[in-house]
């Protein structure tokens, strides 16, 4: 799923490219992509576009007359930019919008068609589709840890929950717990002072580092190697891969339809995190510690 370094590139190349354009019309391939009925779709036709932001993991497109086109990509959704009046095709192709510059398509891989598209009036509408969560680029610390510690949940459910930070998603709240090096089962409120500054810090150069190098490496292109695995990441998809701060075996744990991918070494003191489908399947012969992995 696309997060927010990801997103922040998405909407630097639309603003680019469809600031001040008019949006021609907007092409539905797939009905179950509309989320909202009123305003429809055709009321954004012949708008001009005053800017392109994000909201959480949504890129926003800003239009006169106070409308917005707030797109959310899920997992599998990817935006592109196309000559204009480019063609949908085939089953993944669920939507595209015509601008004067070009054409942006909207499409999603899979048979599991999550991504949405809210067309709404007004900024409190808009301020609706949010799930409450601070935007941790801009988070003091002293708020950041206030919305931390709000539950005491681990720390890898915690960068998750949209409702507390805004725009981290699976892969990133991976990377910035390597960088700070905590645990992802760590109760969130059991952290000394030390380690949610440490980790405050971590949120911030983690997600601006990415930002800026995904920018970096996009250039003046449209952005469309838009991944949640990226050979640069230290953990993220990099599971009996070497850690490459310590060389040891990077540690996975998966549960439902998520995974959390850690350093034992850096991160957990050498402490092999129970998984709790293969555990419970080992029972006794479940590894405590990176040491017993390593001796087996």
């Amino acid at each position: 799923m696309p997060e927010l370094p990801d997103v922040d590139v998405y909407v630097a190349a639309l603003d680019h490219r469809i600031a001040g354009a008019t949006l021609l019309q907007v092409r539905l391939n797939s009905p179950f992509l509309l989320r909202t009925v009123m305003p429809p779709p055709a009321a954004a036709n012949g708008k001009c576009v005053t800017g392109v932001r994000r909201l959480g993991k949504r890129v926003v497109i800003a239009l006169e007359d106070d409308l917005f086109l707030a797109i959310h990509l899920m997992i599998a959704g990817r935006l592109h930019w196309k000559p204009k009046g480019a063609k949908l095709a085939g089953k993944v192709a669920l939507a595209a919008f015509d601008f004067t510059t070009g054409t942006l398509t909207l499409t999603e891989a899979g048979t599991k068609k999550r991504a949405a598209l809210h067309v709404v009036h007004g900024e409190r509408e808009l301020a609706a589709l949010s799930r409450g969560g601070i935007e941790p680029l801009e988070a003091t610390l002293d708020s950041f840890c206030a919305a931390l510690t709000r539950e005491n949940r681990t720390l890898k459910r915690a960068l998750t929950d949209p409702s507390i930070f805004s725009g981290i998603g699976n892969a990133y709240s991976d990377e910035i717990l390597h960088a700070a090096k905590l645990s992802p089962a760590q109760l969130t409120r059991n952290l000394d002072g030390g380690e949610l500054a440490r980790l405050h810090e971590a949120t911030r150069a983690t997600l601006a580092a990415w930002r800026d190098r995904l920018s970096a490496e996009t250039g003046d292109e449209f952005p469309e190697r838009v991944t949640a695995f990226r050979p640069g990441m230290a953990v993220h998809g990099r599971y009996k891969q070497p850690c490459p701060a310590c060389g040891s075996p990077v540690q996975r744990i998966v549960y439902a339809a998520n995974e959390a991918n850690y350093c034992a070494r850096c991160q957990t003191e050498g402490k092999l995190l129970a998984d709790r489908a293969l555990s419970r399947l080992l029972g006794k012969d479940w590894p405590r510690s990176l040491e017993e992995l390593e001796k087996r």
